[in-house]
């Protein structure tokens, strides 16, 4: 007998269903910097970043977190006006599923009670997902805004080339590394293999981006 054909509506929906139940997205929308990638050259145009303070803060990096990136640039003397200008433009991306609500307040002019949207639908699993839970409080365009703040970790085993592409500042040719070593198991493994490549520091900001599952 044969099988009952699948109208192309019908599959449009069966593939859309299975790309939102993947992985995920890296980064979910391009247009704010890693401040954990941008060079020296670009650290000094910041706001109150200074030759010297640009140096200290490489030396720090990677921070885990934006919370800690934060309090290192309080430290130098920057004033909460000035580390707002630079998060519009740079920033510590927010692991969706993990993120506290000081490393969510400090997204600009984010709405405090955001924090508690964003715990409330973890686990985060899809762009679609932020979309649709999301934008039901702030409209399409502050969810889109908010969105170049987050990331969802990509898993290491599975992840496609555009997944580990979107991870900012990642070079292109490390697409073949992070598929050359699969199956991922350890963190350890990680910064063994991808290490050799773009050393310590560059393999520890990578590890932020990504989860073994």
């Amino acid at each position: 007998m044969t099988p009952p054909r699948i109208s192309s509506i019908v599959l449009a929906a069966v593939v859309f269903a299975a790309l939102s139940a993947g992985p995920g997205a890296q980064v979910l929308a391009p247009g704010v910097a890693d401040l954990n990638a941008l060079p020296e050259a670009e650290l000094v145009k910041l706001p109150g970043f200074t030759p010297s303070i640009a140096k200290a803060f490489i030396d720090k990096r990677p921070f885990a977190t934006i919370v800690e990136a934060n309090t290192f640039l309080t430290s130098q003397g920057l004033t909460a006006d000035q580390t707002a200008k630079i998060y519009e433009t740079a920033f510590v991306h927010l692991n969706l599923n993990t993120a506290t609500g000081p490393e969510i307040l400090l997204i600009p002019r984010i709405a405090k009670r955001m924090a508690r949207e964003f715990e409330e639908y973890r686990p985060w699993k899809s762009t679609a997902q932020f979309d649709k839970e999301i934008g039901k409080y702030v409209g399409a365009d502050e969810t889109s805004r908010l969105k170049r703040y987050v990331f969802i970790p990509i898993d290491l085993n599975t992840a496609t080339d555009e997944q580990i592409l979107s991870i900012p500042g990642i070079a292109k040719r490390m697409v073949g590394e992070f598929k050359e070593y699969r199956p991922w198991k350890t963190r350890e493994q990680f910064m063994k293999e991808i290490g050799k490549y773009v050393g310590e520091k560059e393999a520890a900001r990578l590890w932020r981006y990504v989860v073994i599952n």
